[in-house]
């Protein structure tokens, strides 16, 4: 007898470094035999659902596993304007160097990214054109990226809106709604992950290149030499930290008006924003809260 999968529609929420928790999520449904047929993103949800469903999850895995804190950096091109600090041409331009960029309309899942219109105060769904180009107009952080102009409409990050998308997923006909929302409660003591048993482990052998790929990549797009020893990033830490608040409450408000199947909640202070040097500790906690949240099938 063939045991039939069970379909998902996966709803990946904003909230920076702490959306690679999404990896272990992705991985963990994939193991247990979960069929994820659509995929709704904003911010950092977005990116790796994009990653996903254009099949290059496992290579990102590792790009953003070997990345160190001077490599995250050199991918910041300053912009220093009054609508963004980071022009984020350099960090998409990498990645689609990296993984390749297709067209939405060809990825064999269904794919949305969610960013905000805020002009208009509206929500604007993205499922058509460059992968990497709506991907870029999701993540566009308020006072940290700069806006994106999509077709002569000014956009910034879905998270401001809407940082947990459940609606685009609503005509999707799966069998369950899969919501994951990164602004969970304040955890007063955060406990590292396990390590979990996880398939594919690293290895020496298959990761002896990556680390040379990645300075090749890098090299590629650094314009100059200069590097920045330190910023104030006080008051941007300020905003960031109202900004985790804000989500926070939009997404529990969201999810009571529609409430997904299942929810998985990331604590919004297991990582910071931008500690994407923490990759592999938000991967396992990623797992982690799937085993724990979701049915094994």
């Amino acid at each position: 007898m063939i045991n039939k999968k069970t379909t998902v529609s996966l709803v990946l929420g904003s909230g920076g470094a702490r959306g690679l928790a999404h990896i272990g999520i992705i991985k963990w449904l994939v193991e247990n035999d979960y069929q994820i047929k659509s995929i709704s993103g904003c911010s950092i949800g977005a990116l790796i659902g994009g990653i996903y469903a254009s099949g290059n999850l496992a290579k990102f895995e590792k790009w953003v596993c070997e990345i160190n804190k001077i490599e995250i950096i050199s991918l910041l091109d300053i912009a220093w304007k009054a609508n963004g600090l980071v022009r984020g041409d350099k960090i998409i331009s990498t990645l689609v160097e990296l993984l390749g960029d297709q067209l939405i309309e060809d990825l064999p899942l269904s794919y949305t990214a969610v960013a905000s219109d805020i002009k208009h105060e509206k929500e604007v769904w993205i499922n058509s054109g460059s992968l990497f180009e709506a991907i870029r107009a999701s993540i566009s952080l308020p006072l940290f990226f700069t806006p994106v102009n999509r077709n002569g409409v000014v956009l910034i990050d879905g998270g401001v809106l809407n940082p947990v998308p459940i609606a685009p997923t609503f005509g999707d006909q799966t069998d369950l709604i899969i919501a994951v929302n990164l602004g969970g409660a304040i955890q007063k003591e955060i406990i590292k992950p396990d390590k979990l048993e996880l398939k594919k482990k690293k290895t020496a052998e298959q990761d002896v290149n990556i680390h040379n790929k990645i300075k090749a990549f890098i090299n590629n797009f650094r314009n100059n030499r200069e590097v920045v020893q330190s910023q104030d990033w006080g008051a941007y830490d300020i905003a960031n930290q109202a900004f985790d608040a804000m989500q926070s409450t939009i997404a529990r408000q969201k999810l009571a008006a529609y409430p997904a199947d299942y929810i998985i909640e990331i604590a919004r202070n297991a990582c910071g924003t931008l500690e994407f040097d923490r990759a592999q500790e938000m991967i396992d906690l990623g797992y982690q809260k799937a085993q724990f949240y979701l049915p094994a099938q």
